[in-house]
């Protein structure tokens, strides 16, 4: 099958500190793919240059064909992404979150109210569609942003931790939404998370980075069995260490801010 995804020599440096180091991989179109790594690991640096966000120091993408670099506008039309923050607008109802989307994707108003029902419809928030987003749970909000990720008929999805702060039974219906994405639309997903039975469960592959640099990849029978455990959790502990990480986001953020001299923790 042909990859959607493809990577290859990979770096970002802020300065004189490497946040990503040399990495490759690919993607085939219609896989559920599962990027995981500790905190500060250098997962969010890898997912901003994916999706044009930020641009690498060295090393090419490919996303579905085209070159987030040279081609930003080729590479956004091809994917949907749910950050790991909050980015709905909460004074809008969900209706109005998602035509504002679509009109800025310039999704063509005669199939956009179809295509808002059709994924309203998938989410099961087609009875509070004129619901004020901020009246939502953490759930129902995970959930259409989900559905304004697919507006446009991408064929990739990121999700950065769709999960985070969510129930049990929340997490697993999401995931039971995102496969059932992938399986009737044929959606590629890319997706990464801290909860480990989730990446088991719906992961067709797997990658590990730690320190910018992807140390292991495969299914996760393959990881477990490279590494003698039973579990997946066991296997990336085993791989990465238990050492308790601390985020990094506001370490390079304060990198920046002085001027591209690193002062703080690792990313």
């Amino acid at each position: 099958m042909q990859n959607i995804i493809e990577v290859k020599n990979l770096t970002k440096k802020f300065g004189e500190f490497v946040a990503v180091n040399d990495i490759s991989f690919s993607v085939e179109a219609g896989e559920i793919f599962a990027f995981l790594g500790p905190n500060g690991a250098g997962k969010s640096t890898t997912i901003k240059m994916l999706t044009t966000l930020s641009h690498p120091t060295a090393g090419t993408i490919l996303i579905n064909g085209f070159n987030p670099v040279t081609n930003s506008d080729g590479a956004r039309h091809s994917f949907g992404i749910v950050f790991q923050d909050p980015s709905l607008d909460e004074d809008l109802t969900a209706l109005e979150n998602l035509k504002l989307h679509g009109a800025l994707y310039g999704v063509e108003k005669n199939i956009l109210d179809a295509r808002i029902d059709e994924l309203l419809a998938l989410v099961e928030l087609a009875d509070r569609k004129n619901d004020f987003v901020r009246d939502f749970s953490g759930g129902m909000k995970r959930r259409l942003e989900i559905a304004r990720g697919l507006l446009h008929h991408p064929k990739i999805i990121f999700l950065d931790e769709p999960t985070i702060g969510l129930d049990p039974q929340t997490r697993n219906h999401l995931w039971n939404y995102v496969k059932k994405l992938n399986a009737e639309e044929g959606v590629t997903v890319f997706f990464t998370t801290h909860y480990m039975e989730e990446a088991e469960n719906t992961a067709k592959r797997i990658a590990i980075i730690d320190h910018g640099v992807i140390i292991a990849e495969g299914t996760s029978e393959e990881l477990k069995e490279k590494t003698g455990t039973d579990t997946l959790e066991k296997a990336f502990l085993k791989l990465t260490g238990s050492t308790i990480r601390e985020e990094a986001s506001s370490s390079v953020d304060r990198m920046r801010q002085n001027g591209g001299m690193w002062r703080g923790r690792g990313h």
